[in-house]
């Protein structure tokens, strides 16, 4: 049996935490390795490319986020086999990542030029996204991004949308996933919903 160890910040989000639900989902046995951002520059030294979640797999540390995701997708029977549907779920994988890249440029930023960088993003990469995402979810019948069952790609999307909607974020309205895309909206609230889903949230408190 695999030793398994994910490190990242101590947030229920972020680009750890849809992995987080695949090994639950899965019911694979992993160490959740959670740290306060404060403990993060004494951890840079450590980390192959200065950046987390880093997943150790026996004596093996990768890297990057996609890739694990996607590993354990496989793992978990999360992930589709037919190429075509892995090409879709990938798709929808590199787009929030796309886009969170887009939304942790601003983090540095302070005071009006903060708020400023939000809006534009709201206005901008945010609609563009969301409305992207939620013709993708359309096509695929509406509930499913893939396949038409639970992917990794729905636990990407869930993890992100449910972000925006958290009102941890400033400057960004927690009900834009809903006055934007409102199937969208309502596939966050359907993810949330699934048994081991809910059962994580629920231990999580």
């Amino acid at each position: 049996m695999n030793k398994i160890v994910l490190t990242y910040f101590d947030i229920d989000g972020g680009r750890g935490e849809s992995i987080r639900l695949a090994l639950n989902i899965g019911g694979m046995d992993f160490e959740d390795d959670r740290f306060p951002f404060s403990k993060f520059p004494a951890l840079l030294e450590k980390l192959p490319l200065r950046q987390v979640p880093v997943l150790m797999l026996n004596d093996r540390q990768i890297t990057q986020s996609n890739a694990i995701l996607r590993y354990i997708g496989k793992q978990a029977d999360l992930y589709p086999v037919d190429d075509l549907r892995a090409l879709l779920c990938d798709e929808i994988l590199e787009a929030i990542e796309d886009v969170t890249d887009k939304l942790v440029a601003t983090f540095g930023l302070s005071g009006d030029e903060f708020k400023a960088a939000r809006q534009e993003l709201v206005a901008g990469p945010l609609t563009l996204y969301l409305q992207w995402l939620e013709a993708k979810l359309t096509q695929e019948g509406g509930d499913y991004f893939v396949e038409n069952r639970l992917s990794i790609a729905d636990l990407k999307v869930f993890v992100w949308t449910r972000a925006l909607s958290s009102g941890v974020m400033d400057h960004i309205p927690t009900d834009l996933v809903q006055n934007l895309a409102p199937k969208l909206h309502r596939h966050q609230q359907f993810i949330a919903a699934l048994e081991p889903i809910s059962q994580y949230y629920a231990q999580r408190g």
